[in-house]
């Protein structure tokens, strides 16, 4: 489990056949092998350490469902390692498991910060809300407002320094990741409702 407060930043050195390598060195503690590590939003365990470089294997629906399947050498992606039990939740709930990629639609610049709005596809149009959060490429976001299908986003001076955030640009790719909170109260209405019309029909 993560919290969407990005601790550092890598350097993607390969990708190939489903492995990847990212260079690293800003974090505090870099992961072990066997260790998660969430690469863009995306929870990825390390095969290996080699220096600062970190070595993970990307299943098919990790490539497909991300956007690590774009990746180049010397694509800079966000990094952050697992939240520890009783650690302060700075950001919100994040799993690391990607609902969808979208794409960045304008990014405002307003003094040292920027507002940036972000397309999604439709469908989830339930699982966001005014003023809920939202982890985008692994930052945790608030959304400032909300259209069926793209929303708006501050971001602070900080988020534009320590994360990609600060290079985004018209027709960039990024991670989505739905409040976890969110997806569970709507699976429960739709499971509720569902039942509700089950007992009509039968009676």
């Amino acid at each position: 489990m993560f919290t969407g407060l990005i601790e550092g930043t890598g350097r993607v050195v390969r990708i190939a056949g489903g492995s990847l390598v990212v260079e690293q060195t800003l974090l505090r503690r870099p992961p072990s092998p066997g260790e998660s590590l969430a690469v863009d939003g995306a929870c990825l365990t390390v095969r290996s350490q080699e220096g600062p470089r970190l070595v993970f294997d990307c299943s098919g629906e990790t490539l497909a469902r991300t956007i690590a399947g774009g990746y180049a050498p010397g694509t800079v992606v966000n990094l952050e390692r697992p939240v520890a039990l009783g650690d302060l939740l700075h950001g919100h709930l994040v799993t690391g498991h990607v609902d969808c990629t979208a794409r960045v639609l304008r990014m405002e610049r307003t003094g040292g910060g920027a507002t940036a709005w972000f397309s999604f596809p439709p469908e989830h149009a339930l699982l966001l809300v005014e003023k809920g959060s939202a982890a985008v490429s692994g930052i945790s976001l608030t959304v400032a407002s909300l259209a069926p299908d793209r929303f708006s986003a501050a971001l602070v001076p900080e988020t534009l320094e320590r994360t990609t955030a600060g290079s985004w640009a018209p027709g960039h790719r990024v991670n989505l990741e739905f409040d976890i909170v969110g997806k569970y109260v709507v699976r429960s209405t739709g499971a509720a409702l569902a039942a509700g019309r089950l007992r009509e029909q039968l009676g």
